[in-house]
């Protein structure tokens, strides 16, 4: 598109960004096009590494980038809330993580019929209103944790999952990713429970401390986020189970890495949060211009424990 009016930066601006998109373009003569993103959380530091990638993109692409979140990943209507709060203010994309795959269903084809395009992260829509997701192969991860808890368990026992929710996409993958595997591979280890903690620390212990009460043979536990794995290790802990029981995490953080050192959780998956963030609003940026977007965006997943931790590769992806 070209505009005889547009002079000066904006005409730079433009041609150095190859603005051909009507949607891309007309922001030029503007402001920074503006991407609001609703995540499923703030509190957690996975969340902060989700921020800083999508901030790190929105420099390096010249566009605005908000980021907020409910304090908690339970809190479902203040996420809506959130959401259409964003929709108010008219951005020119919309970067969404779905703490329940359904409910915002309502607000994301309002989304479509004004025709901001909508790019999922870290947790998918029930929908095909959202341009693509950029995320982690959850049930892929999951299935790595159930071979790494199996192989540390000798193959047989008892096991239990505490999980963040099972309405959210993460939620369901990450939980179904691990009884699928366990079923499939290991017909001598039996899931006698899972909980669900909704990701919150004090809810998840608790959990944690009620199933090993309720199953003195437990051999091991799978915390499904940052939150339910760093309940897990306070309740292991508070019950005095270290070293009898196997703690497996997801995510990352300096609870569940000091933990890891000492030996108290024995390894977890980590995403590449700073990595989803930043794919997010590249691909919103992408979709402004008009480019064809995949229907997936792998960011990708590591397992550590204490022989990697340290590892550059691994190191690269934990955040504290």
């Amino acid at each position: 598109m070209k505009k005889r009016t547009l002079i000066g930066a904006a005409v730079s601006v433009a041609l150095a960004l190859g603005m051909t998109s009507g949607a891309w373009a007309q922001t030029a003569g503007g402001s920074e096009p503006y991407v609001a993103l609703v995540s499923k959380g703030f509190q957690h530091q996975f969340w902060q590494a989700v921020k800083q990638g999508a901030e790190k993109a929105g420099q390096e692409y010249h566009v605005k980038v908000s980021f907020e979140g409910p304090e908690t990943e339970a809190m479902v209507d203040k996420q809506i809330d959130m959401l259409s709060a964003a929709l108010a203010r008219k951005p020119n994309a919309i970067g969404f993580a779905a703490l329940d795959s359904q409910a915002a269903i309502p607000l994301l084809k309002k989304a479509q019929a004004q025709k901001i395009p909508v790019i999922a992260f870290d947790s998918g829509v029930d929908s095909n209103i959202p341009l693509t997701t950029a995320a982690t192969d959850n049930k892929a991860a999951a299935a790595l944790a159930a071979d790494k808890m199996a192989a540390l368990i000798g193959n047989e026992g008892e096991v239990a999952v505490v999980a963040h929710d099972q309405t959210s996409r993460t939620g369901i993958d990450r939980r179904d990713g691990f009884v699928e595997e366990i079923k499939a591979k290991y017909p001598k280890i039996k899931i006698v429970t899972i909980q669900y903690g909704g990701g919150d620390q004090l809810k998840s212990d608790d959990l944690t401390k009620s199933i090993l009460a309720s199953h003195p043979h437990l051999k091991g536990i799978f915390g499904t986020n940052e939150g339910s794995a760093i309940g897990v290790v306070k309740g292991v802990t508070e019950m005095n189970m270290k070293g009898k029981v196997v703690v497996i995490g997801y995510d990352s953080g300096q609870q569940q890495i000091d933990a890891i050192k000492d030996g108290v959780e024995a390894g977890a998956i980590t995403q590449n949060p700073i990595g989803i963030g930043y794919e997010t609003v590249k691909a919103a940026v992408e979709a402004l211009k008009g480019e064809k977007l995949p229907k997936k965006i792998d960011t990708g997943f590591y397992w550590y424990d204490k022989s990697n931790i340290d590892d550059p590769k691994i190191a690269a992806v934990l955040y504290k």
